[in-house]
């Protein structure tokens, strides 16, 4: 049976972080007043018009996973996003043990509300918690309490959250190691299964990028940021965290197969204003801004905007680019003679797991994750 994920994209936060280049949308910047129960209902509305027309269009059977991310998902009503969950199990089969996630801000949740998520359908969720120490946070204009991570994840496991995962950033400015080394610790004593931990990258167009450009900002080194990474793999894995992605740690069996679909290449549909979608080496996107999304979604219910076909040559790197980033690695034999001896180098001087090798897969070592992107481009050269 052939199988289709779903991503589900919640446009709105309450604030823009300084470093977000993500698809989001503050209630003062679509003039939205008071709470944004209406926004919420109306919105969601449009996903399940959208899930139709993908009913119409896929031939794909089931769903094994759905996420949704964005945005603060976890501001729409938990009844509203369960209406999106009872939408895709209506029109296509939800796989019994589907894997069905929410991101999170720690500061837009109750136990309440946790609980409400986890009647809706949610078995997994993510929460933003990025550091534990109020100066890192205030750089990056994050706006909540470091304490809240604490009773969110808490009180998700009470309420029946099996799975609880939380991302962390590193390489802000003004985040020395002992700032980090708290922040890893204090993510370490949370009732958690899997954490994510991200280099803070300085995107076009943002906040961020401008206080750099204007030497307002110093971003750390490379050195220190290489450093901090390597810091958290050791504690990670010392507390029985596995390493199975270039950013991602978990409990044994609780790596995000939502996350592993994309990385495996597999088919997924992004719903939602900006969202991406994948199927069968078709690419297409969405209208971005809600306004457009929600009058092409009344008018056909397809809110695409644009699609490309990936040539062969274009999925083999994909493949590549993805396949090197997990534990797993990539199957040597998918590599020409040439391709594989481009990589000697990386492979005598321990960038390569040597074993791995042996076995006929390309794995990148601890240090060798720290230059994914170098041994990729020289393969592909």
């Amino acid at each position: 049976m052939s199988t289709l994920a779903f991503y589900v994209h919640i446009p709105y936060c309450v604030r823009r972080c300084g470093y977000c280049d993500f698809n989001t949308y503050t209630p003062a910047e679509l003039s939205i007043s008071g709470d944004l129960s209406a926004t919420s209902r109306s919105y969601i509305d449009l996903l399940l018009r959208e899930i139709e027309f993908a009913r119409e269009t896929s031939t794909a059977s089931v769903v094994p996973t759905i996420f949704f991310g964005g945005g603060t998902p976890t501001l729409m009503e938990a009844a509203d996003l369960g209406r999106v969950i009872s939408t895709i199990g209506s029109h296509f089969e939800l796989d019994p043990d589907a894997e069905v996630t929410t991101e999170a801000n720690p500061d837009t949740v109750t136990k309440e509300k946790l609980a409400q998520l986890r009647e809706a359908g949610f078995n997994r969720i993510s929460f933003g918690m990025q550091s534990a120490v109020p100066h890192v946070l205030q750089a990056l204009d994050r706006t909540h309490n470091p304490e809240n991570v604490f009773k969110a994840t808490t009180w998700a496991r009470e309420v029946g959250f099996k799975e609880v995962s939380v991302d962390l950033i590193y390489g802000t400015a003004g985040e020395s190691t002992c700032d980090w080394e708290v922040s890893v610790d204090t993510a370490l004593a949370l009732p958690i299964t899997h954490i994510s931990a991200y280099a803070l990258i300085v995107e076009n167009g943002t906040k961020l990028e401008a206080q750099v450009k204007r030497g307002e900002v110093i971003m750390p080194d490379d050195d220190q940021t290489a450093d901090k990474y390597l810091l958290a793999d050791e504690k990670f894995t010392a507390a029985g965290f596995n390493w199975y992605e270039l950013s991602n740690w978990a409990k044994p069996g609780s790596e995000s197969r939502h996350n592993l679909a994309y990385w495996n290449g597999d088919n997924w549909w992004g719903a939602g204003a900006g969202a991406h979608s994948h199927i069968d080496g078709r690419r297409f996107w969405n209208v971005k801004h809600p306004a457009a999304y929600s009058q092409k979604v009344l008018e056909s219910g397809n809110p695409m905007h644009e699609q490309e076909i990936l040539t062969l040559e274009e999925a083999r790197s994909e493949e590549i680019m993805l396949q090197i980033r997990l534990a797993t690695g990539l199957d040597r034999a998918a590599l020409s003679g040439d391709e594989q001896g481009s990589l000697s180098g990386f492979l005598s001087d321990g960038f390569l797991d040597g074993e791995a090798w042996a076995r006929g897969a390309v794995v990148l070592s601890k240090t060798g994750r720290l230059i994914a992107d170098r041994i990729v481009r020289e393969i592909l050269l």
